[in-house]
C-alpha cells in the first residue's frame, strides 16, 4: 500500500497487489496483480495490470488483462485497454477504449494515442458494463 501521505516518481514494478492511496509520476507494471487507486490516490501514471479499480484520480493510459473499473468516486483521463471495463455511475471518464487487446497476440495492446477522445460521465445508468462479445 501506498499511503496517503506518500509521492512516488518513477517506475513501480513487483509480484504483489497494489493500493494506492497517495501520489504516484511514471509508470506502474504489475501485469499479474491487481492496481487500485484508492479514493485519496492520485496517479499520473501509465498502468499496466491484471485488473484496475479506480476510486480516486488517474491521469494516464490503462491498460488491463481482465477488466477496468471506473467507481462512482473515480475521474480517468487518459485511454483504456482491456476486455472489460465497467463504469460505475457518477464516474468520469476521458478518453478512448480499445476493448479488442487481442490484436497484440492475446496481451494488452500499447493504448492509442490521445486525439480522438470523448467526455462521459455516467449519471443515468445505475452501472454501465461493457462486456467483449
Amino acid at each position: 500500500m501506498i499511503g496517503p501521505s506518500i509521492r512516488i516518481k518513477g517506475e513501480v514494478t513487483g509480484d504483489e497487489d497494489l493500493l494506492i492511496q497517495g501520489r504516484v509520476e511514471g509508470t506502474i507494471n504489475l501485469q499479474a496483480n491487481e492496481v487500485v487507486v484508492g479514493e485519496s490516490g492520485e496517479v499520473r501514471a501509465d498502468v499496466h495490470a491484471r485488473t484496475i479499480r479506480i476510486d480516486g484520480k488517474l491521469d494516464g493510459d490503462i491498460s488491463a488483462s481482465e477488466i477496468v473499473t471506473i467507481s462512482r468516486l473515480g475521474n480517468v483521463r487518459g485511454n483504456i485497454v482491456a476486455p472489460r471495463v465497467t463504469l460505475e455511475d457518477g464516474g468520469v471518464f476521458k478518453g478512448s477504449i480499445d476493448m479488442d487487446p487481442a490484436e497484440a497476440g492475446g496481451k494488452p495492446a500499447k493504448p492509442a494515442p490521445k486525439e480522438p477522445a470523448t467526455i462521459g460521465q455516467v449519471d443515468s445508468t445505475p452501472q454501465l458494463d461493457l462486456k467483449r462479445g
